[in-house]
């Protein structure tokens, strides 16, 4: 794999704090274990690292691990609005104490609901503040799947969204969404494009709710293994290919993982037909509704 490739892929840090994800067994990673992904990460050239404050220590997981100098662009996360925005403002200035960083990147709002709440023009104003005393370089949102993504767009300009979408999850690429987002001049990140693991789950591993999405999945996995290619390597060349975007966040539950993450992407891009993988199933492409599924 390429820097260059290499420097498209963003590391996100969920696991780092958190049991996260409906198909990691492993669990949280150990200080350890992160230690030795930061280091991978930081020699095959990976351009960033997102975090949150939502997730769990990893910001300060992050901070006592992380390559000196810092090789890597930190994005993280706002806390909820509903703390109110005075301590949301003194939790992303913590966010920098605890990645023992001066400024960072970015700074998200962690959900587009919190900006078209009661007190989202406050917290939005809070962010440019930020911005303009220079503690982050870039303000943005990290929207959800429900969220009206290109309603957030045009009323707040965000300079960056972090977008769900995925090979399985195609809605704001085949509807334009993604387009016509990143044409407004957005930097545009793309997450979620293995879906919580959903396309590397066999069909009798499936969350009891999402049943219905197993014959549709099996025949996605016959298509790609006719074709030569395995999920993980259809899903990243999926979600590197894409033009509208120029970061691809990854999480990954050990260094092993990582590893093959970087040479899925190094392999050579399988001829597909992208559009014809797509699932259409409403719970399935929520992870959220799941557990009540």
């Amino acid at each position: 794999m390429t820097r260059r490739a290499a420097a498209k892929l963003g590391l996100g840090t969920a696991q780092f704090g958190l049991d996260y994800g409906v198909s990691n067994s492993r669990g949280r990673l150990s200080d350890g274990e992160a230690a030795t992904v930061m280091q991978v990460a930081a020699m095959a050239g990976v351009g960033l690292v997102d975090t949150a404050a939502d997730y769990g220590d990893a910001e300060s997981l992050l901070g006592r691990i992380l390559p000196r100098p810092n090789p890597f662009r930190l994005v993280t996360k706002t806390a909820p609005v509903s703390l109110g925005v005075d301590a949301v403002e003194a939790r992303a200035r913590a966010s920098l104490q605890k990645l023992g960083a001066s400024s960072a990147d970015a700074l998200l709002v962690r959900c587009g609901a919190d900006l078209l709440g009661a007190d989202g023009t406050a917290l939005w104003n809070r962010l440019k503040r930020l911005k303009d005393e220079g503690l982050f370089a870039k303000i943005g949102v990290a929207a959800q799947a429900d969220d009206d993504h290109l309603g957030l767009a045009c009323r707040f300009k965000p300079d960056l969204m972090q977008l769900p979408a995925s090979l399985l999850d195609q809605r704001l690429i085949q509807g334009g969404v993604l387009g016509e987002i990143a044409a407004r001049g957005i930097e545009v990140h793309l997450r979620s494009i293995f879906l919580q693991g959903l396309l590397f789950l066999p069909r009798d591993g499936l969350p009891a709710g999402l049943a219905g999405a197993g014959p549709r999945l099996s025949r996605i996995r016959r298509t790609l293994a006719e074709a030569g290619a395995d999920p993980l390597q259809a899903a990243l060349t999926f979600a590197l290919s894409r033009p509208e975007a120029s970061a691809v966040v990854v999480g990954v539950t050990s260094a092993a993982e990582l590893r093959a993450v970087l040479a899925a992407a190094a392999a050579p891009a399988p001829d597909l037909d992208w559009g014809a993988l797509a699932l259409d199933h409403a719970v399935a492409l929520d992870p959220e509704r799941w557990a009540a599924a």
